[in-house]
């Protein structure tokens, strides 16, 4: 009897140590909520700009963390270097002007459009100096004009040439880049200046300028967050947070003008009258794509085409979501 006993005990010492090893086990390949891996999303942006803002604001790190969603930022000088690493995969998102998208869907590039932003026609134009003897467009003519190829302000002189009744050779365009634009313009270089804030505020504060015309009507000169399409088809949550959070923080932006300029005078190491200048002639907002917006691109890439700027028609609607 008391064999029988010992040979239970045995068995009932086995079997506890067989459901520890066992519960052990569950709970060491159980996923552990605390543990849960953020899917990483990498957006690519230039200084000032919506996504910036977003970037310095702070919020939608927060919230798309609160989704499962671990942002990096990565800052680049220019919508060339943005796109090449779009391109690449280096990035998932990149924030662009109205201009590289339509030049890049001409290219190939299969890019889809995730977001847009408000105009910026009245900090766009053209700047001449107050004591130029320019005061019309028609007096553009013969005129040397810097301007950036591949950007908004190659539409924008277009579309202001053609208000006046004069083609791009009635004009001396000079590309050249924003930096070496303001060099030419302070020295006189060159008897215009086609671009956009803050380069427009600055040369009207800093270097006696004078906006000839702002491109009201011309070119909204939006911005645009983009992805290509292969990344952008797998992940349309990540889209349509990110675009949900970037309009919350442009409305803290359209609402909080004080600390704005503090901010953005801080990251551009630029006056705040120049910022204030820039921030109050325009409004922050960020939005999914509408057909008007659509229209406005198409625009863009007809005449693009029409002057032998991109070597194929585009059908700007083709690079939605379907």
């Amino acid at each position: 009897m008391k064999s029988k006993r010992v040979k239970v005990s045995i068995l009932l010492v086995l079997l506890a140590a067989w459901l520890g090893v066992a519960g052990y086990g569950y709970t060491q390949t159980r996923p552990s909520s605390s543990k849960t891996q953020l899917t990483r999303v990498v957006i690519g942006y230039q200084k000032a700009d919506p996504a910036d803002i977003s970037r310095q604001h702070g919020e939608l790190a927060k919230k798309m963390k609160a989704d499962g969603y671990q942002v990096v930022f990565k800052e680049f000088q220019d919508g060339a270097a943005l796109m090449t690493a779009l391109k690449s995969g280096n990035i998932n998102y990149a924030r662009l002007g109205d201009t590289p998208p339509v030049v890049n869907q001409a290219n190939g590039l299969d890019l889809v459009y995730i977001g847009a932003g408000a105009s910026k026609e009245y900090g766009t134009g053209v700047l001449v100096k107050k004591n130029s003897g320019i005061n019309t467009l028609a007096d553009l003519k013969g005129k040397r004009i810097a301007y950036a190829k591949g950007t908004a302000a190659q539409f924008a002189i277009i579309q202001t040439l053609a208000k006046a009744g004069l083609s791009l050779n009635d004009v001396k365009l000079v590309n050249m880049d924003q930096g070496a634009a303001s060099v030419a313009f302070a020295k006189g270089s060159v008897d215009a200046w086609v671009t956009w804030d803050p380069y427009t505020a600055t040369a009207q504060v800093q270097q006696n300028a004078k906006l000839l015309t702002n491109a009201k009507g011309l070119a909204k000169n939006r911005d645009f967050v983009v992805s290509t399409r292969s990344y952008a088809t797998k992940h349309t949550a990540i889209s349509k947070a990110l675009i949900k959070y970037m309009s919350q923080d442009m409305k803290w932006a359209r609402t909080h003008h004080t600390q704005l300029i503090n901010m953005l005078s801080k990251t551009l190491k630029l006056s705040k009258p120049i910022i204030k200048m820039d921030v109050e002639r325009r409004t922050y907002s960020m939005t999914p794509v509408t057909d008007d917006i659509v229209k406005e691109q198409q625009k863009i890439a007809d005449v693009f085409y029409e002057q032998g700027l991109i070597k194929k028609k585009i059908q700007v609607k083709d690079a939605l979501l379907k």
